[in-house]
């Protein structure tokens, strides 16, 4: 079966190490195929092929979002299926996301195993830009639970063990307090390819060490729902931060993270750690001002989504928004904060080699911003929108 070619010219593309200016971008099927300078193209070697031509701005990899509780109008914790994931992407692609891990909250154990199956089914099904699930709770310290409902939090079992164990679709991702995991537990789940990571951890700079030696991947949102680093108490925090292999992720909607604590991290973190992640929640793509979580509605206002106790609750965020804040407000190079929300993520997931840059073998999954970092389309696997 012949593959379908596409001439993609005229913008600037950033291949993840450098902005490369009059240059095409040749994709086969779902495959970026060959970059080459626009002047050594000849567009009568590709007679069939379909040609796209931006007026400026700049392609980039697509972005990754290892985080996201919803959007679309769509709650995963409220509807774990098959449509309300592509409800969720969909809500998300507008602002240039091209992959994601749809992201359950603590829930009782059939909502956690819906979501293990409608994930499942949606990767076997195609679904554009699902690429895996991350299960964030329920074995959390009770007093960093921040809005997740008090009844879902629990200690870890080996049946959570066996429902973790039985996804094999594609890339998970578990978050929880280390300090309440079974000693060996990450171990064993690190056994069977699962990333797991610390979060809404009321742990001590010791017990993330012992974590980190048996295989803890990462920390979520950090600086969010967990012991922060002290003079003589370095926490959860001080912990991230001072390892080298493990990854974080970042909320960048300066609701979350102080503009300050949010540029302390990056620089402190080693360079390709950070991940900017959004923790989004089903407002995302829409116009709504509210939406329920656990049976209570959640307000959305001025970009913060709050209970009716004042918690954060997930948040307003997209990463083309993230991407701007990095780069505009905290000053980061573009190219940084571009890496920081797409190859960054993909090695996070272990995907490094098939997406998050511009090149040729990797996946054709591509954003293009406009001058203004505003998304005005995407591609997954070869495919615009």
């Amino acid at each position: 079966m012949t593959q379908a070619i596409q001439i993609i010219t005229g913008a600037t593309l950033f291949n993840g190490a450098e902005f490369l200016y009059n240059h095409a971008i040749l994709i086969k099927g779902e495959i970026i195929a060959k970059i080459l300078p626009e002047y050594q193209l000849n567009i009568n070697d590709y007679p069939e092929a379909k040609l796209l031509k931006f007026d400026g701005g700049t392609i980039s990899a697509g972005f990754i979002d290892i985080q996201v509780n919803g959007g679309g109008g769509i709650l995963l914790n409220n509807q774990p299926s098959v449509e309300g994931i592509k409800t969720i992407m969909a809500g998300h692609r507008k602002f240039g996301t091209t992959a994601m891990l749809p992201t359950l909250m603590s829930d009782r154990f059939e909502v956690m195993q819906q979501a293990v199956k409608a994930v499942s089914q949606a990767i076997e099904q195609n679904v554009a830009g699902i690429i895996g699930l991350h299960l964030e709770g329920p074995f959390f310290s009770m007093n960093r639970r921040g809005v997740h409902q008090a009844q879902m939090i629990r200690e870890p079992d080996e049946a959570a063990f066996n429902l973790y164990k039985s996804f094999k679709a594609g890339v998970l991702m578990v978050t929880l307090a280390p300090e309440h995991a079974p000693k060996n537990y990450i171990k064993r789940l690190r056994n069977e390819n699962i990333l797991v990571y610390a979060g809404h951890s009321d742990g001590s700079y010791e017990q993330m060490q012992a974590a980190l030696k048996e295989g803890l991947s990462g920390f979520t949102h950090l600086h969010n729902a967990m012991t922060p680093i002290t003079a003589r108490e370095p926490g959860v925090v001080g912990a991230a931060l001072e390892d080298e292999d493990s990854f974080v992720g970042l909320i960048l909607d300066d609701i979350h993270v102080a503009a300050a604590t949010a540029k302390i991290t990056i620089n402190a973190k080693k360079q390709g750690k950070v991940c900017i992640i959004t923790d989004a929640m089903s407002s995302v793509g829409t116009e709504d001002n509210s939406f329920e979580l656990y049976g209570e509605t959640i307000l959305v206002k001025n970009g913060k989504c709050q209970n009716s106790e004042g918690s954060l609750a997930g948040s307003a965020l997209d990463m083309a928004g993230a991407v701007r804040h990095c780069h505009n407000s905290l000053g980061f190079p573009l190219a940084e904060a571009l890496r920081m929300a797409s190859i960054y993520p993909a090695t996070a997931l272990g995907l490094e080699k098939q997406m998050g840059l511009v090149v040729e073998g990797y996946q054709a999954d591509l954003v293009h911003l406009n001058t203004d970092l505003m998304v005005t389309q995407t591609a997954i696997r070869g495919q615009w929108e």
